[in-house]
């Protein structure tokens, strides 16, 4: 299974991701996670990163592929591999066809509204990176190890609004670009986490039962 995982912002593509690569044994390849990584370490990159993440716009793509290719390499990849927040722009679609083939492409179908309530109210642990909804947590710690609950500069208001701007201008041609190669599906977001990762491991049982 050559799988990526695409939907905006906030969709809750991370979460599927991790669910999906625990279940059927894939790498799960978030270029989110490396790149706050490249920050938490400050490096080069890292640094070079965090202007565009903190201003709500997309990494550049050469960086991102360089990233990419590199992690690719790699041998847990050699038997499938789920891709989580990459490609994001047409280009890096295209760099990604001419070095592997991807057998499917999952779309999380999520409304703007939907996705502006999420994550401006999502708050994240400063200590173990644990992640909380001021719907469902009312408290300003994390429940597993106390640590004290932050928003993300990317989640403000502000931010989201033009992070969603970004992603329809930019990484919603996506869904049209594997639409044509036959190998997008769709699913309904807006479900609880359940619901949506029933859907996901139906259409993959099916798919790669063939």
């Amino acid at each position: 299974m050559n799988l990526v995982f695409l939907g905006p912002p906030g969709a809750g593509k991370g979460t599927q991701a991790v669910g999906v690569c625990e279940k059927y044994n894939l790498p799960h390849i978030s270029t989110g996670d490396i790149l706050r990584g490249e920050i938490k370490q400050q490096t080069k990159l890292g640094l070079e990163a965090k202007k565009y993440m903190d201003a709500g716009q997309l990494v550049p793509d050469e960086v991102v592929i360089g990233i990419v290719a590199s992690r690719l390499t790699q041998p847990d990849c050699q038997n499938g591999f789920l891709f989580d927040g990459f490609p994001r722009t047409l280009p890096q679609a295209e760099a990604l066809a001419e070095k592997v083939e991807i057998q499917m492409a999952v779309n999380i179908d999520v409304p703007d509204e939907n996705i502006i309530n999420r994550l401006s109210g999502r708050r994240v642990c400063k200590s173990c990176g644990a992640t909380y909804h001021v719907d469902n947590h009312k408290g300003q710690t994390c429940d597993s190890c106390g640590g004290e609950l932050i928003q993300r500069t990317d989640d403000a208001p502000e931010t989201v609004a033009n992070r969603l701007k970004v992603y329809h201008e930019q990484t919603s041609p996506l869904i049209d670009f594997y639409q044509s190669k036959g190998v997008l599906k769709s699913v309904d977001g807006t479900r609880s986490i359940d619901e949506v990762f029933a859907e996901i491991c139906a259409i993959l049982d099916k798919e790669f039962s063939k």
